[in-house]
């Protein structure tokens, strides 16, 4: 791997911490990160669609069907 590949890698990796960062901050998980749990430790399972998941972290944060989720008072 050249010096410029090499750099190019580091800052894509970076680029991804600071977009999971940013997602995690706003209640939205790593998708790709989500698939790889649910094939990982239940292989029985179907991983939710993106749309689904995406939904389900949106209901989770606001406190959407009983959950807890963010308050600000």
């Amino acid at each position: 791997m050249t010096q410029a590949e090499s750099l190019r890698a580091r800052w894509a990796s970076l680029a991804r911490c600071v977009c999971d960062g940013a997602r995690l901050m706003v209640g939205q998980g790593n998708y790709d990160a989500y698939v790889a749990h649910v094939r990982r430790t239940h292989p029985g399972s179907e991983p939710m669609t993106p749309t689904a998941f995406f939904r389900e972290r949106q209901n989770a944060r606001y406190g959407i069907g009983g959950r807890g989720g963010f308050r600000c008072c």
